[in-house]
């Protein structure tokens, strides 16, 4: 079995790493060193593409914009753009520049010419302009220009304003404004000083008072809480007199103690106390049925009569 060093084991992560960060930095700016595209070259009057632009056949993208260069000779734009290797076409193709979206930027259409005078990797074709477009390129860098004019004269009155606001010695120029400021930061500055002076001569009479605040306070909660407590534990152990009564009371007719109790547990009672309500009734219905045998008034002394339990008159025998 080959035994692989740690030399080599480093050279391949290294190498392994130098691979990853070219093939990621690439990727990045829009290239893939995997892929193996032919390169073509074109020139517009304006740049109005951007590196990895599409590059489409019927509205299909086989390629993208790979860079983009101005030509000082030329004075033109000089772009060069990759082609899918497999996709042939002739060399008499037209490269357009269009829009192909509202909401898209610019790409590269190619329109293929009907020959067979097929195109080869780095061949120069021939380039358009989308009818329209160049009136928009030229009318956006029209406004652009315009809308950079009006903001510069903006800017050149605000910077004129400001100068004079600040050269103004009036009393409502900046310049007063800014020495009253001034002087009234050092009147504050003053009074800090001052009672900065005035705590560093009582700080230990500060300390004091503040100390007996918080003892005040500590004892005005415990006493808050011994109170509250007190009232609390008054209350309960009242509640619990109360209670202990209620069930003493209770406990003592349970037992039929008491006229209570023994009217409810002394059936004998019960019954002698019926009684007594029922005679007193029928003494009651009697009294008014017969008032005369209760009540007895005469004015020449007459002698009251008498009767019996069923109300018949007793006759005297003398």
């Amino acid at each position: 079995m080959i035994k692989i060093t740690k030399e080599v084991k480093t050279s391949i992560i290294v190498l392994t790493g130098i691979f990853l960060f070219i093939f990621g930095y690439n990727y990045l700016k829009g290239n893939n060193i995997l892929e193996n595209d032919d390169v073509y070259y074109t020139e517009f009057e304006y740049n109005a593409l951007s590196k990895s632009s599409s590059v489409t056949i019927k509205g299909n993208r086989v390629g993208k914009v790979k860079d983009i260069v101005y030509d000082i000779n030329t004075g033109k734009t000089r772009v060069s753009f990759t082609v899918d290797e497999e996709i042939k076409f002739s060399k008499n193709s037209i490269i357009r520049l269009y829009k192909p979206g509202i909401m898209d930027g610019n790409a590269l259409a190619l329109i293929a010419a009907n020959d067979n005078d097929y195109a080869k990797d780095g061949d120069f074709l021939k380039s358009e302009v989308e009818q329209g477009l160049v009136d928009k390129l030229t009318g956006n860098f029209s406004e652009l220009s315009t809308d950079l004019n009006s903001t510069l004269k903006s800017a050149d009155t605000l910077l004129i304003n400001l100068n004079g606001l600040v050269t103004d010695t009036s009393e409502n120029g900046l310049k007063n404004t800014i020495a009253e400021l001034n002087s009234t930061l050092q009147s504050f500055k003053s009074l800090s000083y001052s009672i900065n002076g005035v705590v560093k001569k009582n700080d230990e009479n500060i300390a004091q008072v503040l100390e007996n605040f918080k003892t005040v306070s500590q004892d005005l909660t415990t006493l808050s809480k011994e109170l509250k407590e007190a009232q609390i534990s008054n209350s309960i152990e009242k509640l619990e007199n109360t209670l202990n009564s209620v069930n003493g009371i209770l406990a003592n007719v349970e037992n039929g103690e008491g006229s209570l109790g023994k009217l409810l547990k002394d059936d004998k009672l019960y019954n002698n106390l019926e009684g007594a309500a029922l005679q007193m009734e029928q003494l009651l219905q009697d009294m008014k049925l017969n008032p005369k045998r209760y009540v007895h008034f005469s004015l020449f002394g007459k002698k009251p009569k008498r009767y019996d339990a069923e109300g018949n008159e007793i006759k005297d025998n003398n």
